[in-house]
């Protein structure tokens, strides 16, 4: 891989005081396409990486080679730079300058309608693709799937990646995945078939309601900046709970912090997701804990929602909460808009654990839920087993997650 003959095109761009700014370069891969690598050295709080690769790592193999080719001087300034280096780069300037001067970006509403047909054009080819590709798993079987390598997944993923539909790439890369569960089939063929709904959705986009148009345009991988956002989506205005955060990893090795937040006066959910470098923590623009009213701007999906302007924040009020049946329904109203939704916020009264083989969060109604293990200790001693109000992450495959929750002298306490 760090071979010169794998990069032939390849270059520097100088700093401002000396050195190297920046290196790309072009690597031969196996399709038609090379892979696009660039590493932003001079990033502001560390290097900043990118390749076109469907790798779930970062850096990944392309950008480390790059980087041995760069150490041992195999890597020189060059003037004629590729546009997609420059545009990268002038990308990150004008987002830096934003975020010091917390100035909105200017967006050409035409100009953003023609980028979104473009990429849907794009997404819509790499999607009927996948449409044949699916048949033929199913056509073949599943006695085979244990002896084939990510290749075989990967090849796919790649191809979707070409087309610009890196949602729907991720969701094949997970395919393999059995995690030692004997019931991997069963596994496998949901997600075919949650692959196959999404499929059937897009191809058929023209003919459903907008709200679901655009969860399909996420749930594929098309992604609309925080600046459009901000200059043309739904504006709500709330008191907003921030009901707690839970982060994670990406399948690229980013990572990722959900924050949600529920409005008192609409009841409506808001999710805000903020990325970081693996060794970096995401920073939320809401502090768990608190109530902030102002107003929210939410993207086409309904769901995802961005600060809008200054917010003013107290501490946090113990809601109502509701019974785990209430709850489970809730999350059922939001399934039928977003069918590959897999976590959702809880907001539980009079939760109290209990184990049964397992560890669970009992309501009132002795409804019960499975707990994730991790925070299990200290939920069990800032209870002591007590009943109280529970706000927890619901995810059907891995439990609840609490986040927040409220002590004997009723104070919010994080998670």
């Amino acid at each position: 891989m760090a071979k010169i003959g794998s990069w032939p095109e390849r270059g520097t761009i100088p700093a401002e005081g000396g050195g190297d700014s920046a290196v790309w370069g072009e690597c031969k891969g196996s399709g038609a396409k090379p892979y696009l690598a660039a590493v932003h050295l001079d990033g502001g709080r560390g290097p900043a990486y990118k390749c076109s690769c469907p790798s779930r790592k970062i850096p990944c193999k392309h950008v480390l080679a790059l980087l041995v080719l760069w150490a041992q001087d195999s890597v020189s300034e060059r003037e004629d730079r590729p546009e997609w280096v420059t545009k990268w780069l002038f990308g990150r300037q004008a987002r830096a300058e934003r975020a010091a001067t917390g100035a909105p970006a200017a967006v050409d509403p035409e100009k953003a309608a023609a980028t979104l047909r473009a990429r849907e054009e794009s997404v819509g080819r790499g999607v009927e693709e996948l449409r044949v590709w699916l048949h033929d798993q199913v056509d073949a079987g599943l006695a085979e799937v244990p002896r084939l390598g990510y290749e075989h997944w990967d090849r796919m993923a790649k191809r979707l990646v070409d087309a610009k539909a890196a949602g729907a790439a991720t969701l094949v890369t997970q395919l393999p995945q059995r995690g030692g569960d004997d019931h991997w089939p069963d596994l496998l063929l949901e997600r075919l078939a949650m692959l196959h709904l999404l499929v059937d959705g897009y191809l058929a986009r023209d003919e459903v309601d907008e709200r679901t148009r655009a969860v399909l345009r996420s749930r594929v991988g098309i992604s609309i900046r925080s600046e459009e956002v901000l200059a043309s989506g739904e504006r709500v205005r709330d008191t907003w709970r921030v009901l707690g955060h839970r982060d994670g990893l990406t399948p690229d090795g980013m990572r990722v912090r959900r924050t949600w937040l529920r409005g008192i006066d609409t009841g409506r959910p808001a999710l805000s997701l903020t990325y970081a470098q693996p060794s970096q923590t995401p920073q939320s623009p809401f502090r768990s804990g608190t109530e902030v009213e102002g107003e929210l701007a939410f993207h086409p999906d309904g769901r995802r929602a961005v600060r809008a302007g200054r917010m003013t924040e107290r501490p946090l009020s113990r809601p109502a909460g509701e019974t785990i049946a209430q709850a489970l329904d809730t999350y059922a109203e939001a399934l039928a808009i977003d069918p590959w939704l897999d976590t959702w916020p809880v907001v539980l009264a009079d939760a109290v654990p209990a184990r049964d083989g397992g560890w669970y969060l009992a309501d009132r109604d002795g409804a019960a839920l499975p707990l994730e293990p991790g925070d299990l200790w200290r939920l069990l001693a800032i209870t002591g087993g007590g009943p109280t109000t529970v706000i927890a992450e619901w995810s059907p495959r891995t439990g609840l997650a609490p986040m927040t929750l409220w002590d004997d002298e009723g104070k919010a306490i994080t998670l």
